[in-house]
């Protein structure tokens, strides 16, 4: 790999260079194939998964067969956090959405480098708040009858990458269709709110990519301002 993975986890940017290539030597790369499945519901583990190339789900499957995808995670993020913080066995199944490069670190081995570097500590904790403060806001939207709430809320929670021009770039992880199915919605509905919230000047979309023009204006549309 051109650098280690986890150069791209927030909850290993507050680390140096050198501090972040001891953490990447615990790291263990692994290849998986679309639709492999990295950690199934129910099943005990001990291990943190960091995506480093492709994508993977995070899934509830009802006794019916019907799937609920919760998550979806590209390169630089993290699945395991909870796990590792409250040793509960997982909830839901991490299966690749397209073939995937993952590095995988033991609890072991990441409680040991906590206890040598707390930042480490610290950074999970936050990323584990941001990520509490989108599911409330997501959950808040879900309850509005708006859709466009809905989309404002989920755009808000992908990640970004920041421009030169100040705008955050968020990506689509499914297609449309799909989005559309995670909001409770129609292909057409998403596009028409899509559609308005880039004609009030909040985004600018291109194709799958989508231009976080002001962040504040699209997080009150998600509270249903």
């Amino acid at each position: 790999m051109s650098e280690p993975c986890v150069a791209l986890v927030p909850i290993f940017q507050p680390l140096t260079r050198e501090q972040q290539e001891e953490v990447a030597a615990y790291a263990r790369p692994v290849s998986v194939e679309r639709g492999a499945t990295l950690v199934r519901a129910g099943e005990r583990q001990a291990r943190l998964f960091v995506v480093h190339e492709g994508r993977v789900k995070l899934s509830t499957t009802t006794a019916e067969g019907r799937e609920t995808i919760l998550q979806v995670l590209g390169p630089g993020q993290v699945a395991g956090e909870v796990w590792f913080l409250t040793g509960d066995r997982p909830e839901q199944d991490c299966v690749a959405l397209e073939p995937s490069r993952v590095c995988v670190i033991d609890h072991d081995a990441l409680r040991g480098l906590i206890r040598k570097y707390p930042d480490i500590g610290v950074a999970m904790m936050r990323s584990l708040a941001e990520r509490l403060a989108g599911a409330e806001r997501m959950l808040a939207a879900r309850t509005l009858a708006d859709v466009g709430a809905r989309v404002a809320a989920y755009l808000l929670d992908l990640p970004a990458s920041w421009g030169p021009d100040g705008a955050a770039t968020v990506t689509l992880p499914l297609a449309k269709k799909d989005v559309a199915t995670f909001l409770g919605s129609s292909p057409e509905t998403l596009s028409r709110r899509l559609a308005a919230l880039e004609a009030d000047g909040l985004i600018r979309v291109r194709g799958s990519h989508v231009d976080i023009l002001d962040t504040g204006a699209l997080d009150l549309r998600a509270r249903g301002a």
